[in-house]
């Protein structure tokens, strides 16, 4: 996946996600409102490579008027509609919505005069700029607001996310990647995501004939503040011994996610987890 913000419109912001594998490869331009809001203004998508018939990426312009919030997936899933290609159109919508959480739409004023590393100001900034984020995560909550006087905390984060600059064009990158590797009955999957504020790779191993995690390891080289968004990173080992079925990614929530969780780690892993069905 391959993933960018252009500030355009003046009052929105564009979304530009492409989602390929070895057989397919789609494109779903969205643009958006910031938060609060959240709404498709626009949409469209395309079949970049593959069989996919151009019809179903004809019929996500119908994302105009939806919401990116509860209820978002089932709209892309009713879209998508189990015909080919829409599967990959359905990632791509998800990874819309992500992106909209990292980009804010602040009168400028709002940022001037920010000094670099004021981790209190960036994450006062957070707060008031997308109103799903308090309690969303250890970071956001009264844990991650206390840490913030106890120690040195260093913020990854920069006005242009903010406030951008009037058309501006890749105000924000990500790119992630999905391997899986099998060699007889073990499985490996790997989960890397790198952008302007986080760097993840995840790795689970799992013993396919048993259908258990041995092995689970995470590398974070980049968090939005380094001192805060590290203490829920030691939870990922907590997935060894965990058995690899239809509920683990719902069971998972609780431990990786959360108030006392990371929402990154949560998602990167739960993707990566679509991968596998053990029969």
């Amino acid at each position: 996946m391959e993933g960018w913000v252009d500030a355009v419109p003046a009052d929105a912001l564009t979304h530009t996600v492409r989602v390929t594998d070895e057989d397919d490869g789609a494109e779903l331009i969205a643009v958006c409102t910031p938060s609060p809001g959240y709404e498709v203004i626009e949409a469209r998508a395309r079949m970049l490579t593959g069989p996919a018939s151009a019809d179903v990426a004809a019929d996500f312009a119908a994302l105009a008027g939806a919401r990116m919030v509860g209820g978002f997936t089932r709209r892309l899933l009713d879209l998508a509609a189990g015909r080919p290609g829409g599967g990959l159109l359905v990632e791509a919508g998800l990874e819309v919505a992500r992106l909209a959480r990292q980009v804010a739409r602040m009168p400028r004023a709002r940022v001037a005069g920010l000094t670099p590393g004021d981790a209190r100001a960036f994450w006062a900034l957070d707060n008031a700029g997308w109103a799903d984020l308090p309690n969303s995560c250890f970071t956001y909550s009264a844990g991650g607001r206390a840490l913030l006087e106890t120690r040195a905390v260093t913020p990854a984060a920069h006005p242009e996310l903010y406030s951008p600059p009037p058309d501006a064009r890749g105000v924000f990158r990500r790119r992630k990647q999905v391997r899986l590797m099998r060699s007889g009955s073990r499985l490996d999957l790997f989960h890397s995501m790198h952008d302007d504020l986080h760097g993840f790779d995840i790795h689970l191993e799992i013993d396919a004939e048993r259908g258990v995690v041995v092995a689970a390891d995470s590398v974070t080289s980049r968090l939005p503040y380094r001192g805060i968004c590290d203490e829920p990173q030691g939870r990922f080992a907590g997935l060894i011994g965990e058995r690899v079925d239809a509920g683990l990614r719902k069971r998972i929530q609780p431990g990786l996610g959360g108030e006392a969780g990371c929402a990154q780690l949560y998602d990167l892993t739960s993707d990566l987890l679509k991968l596998v069905r053990l029969d």
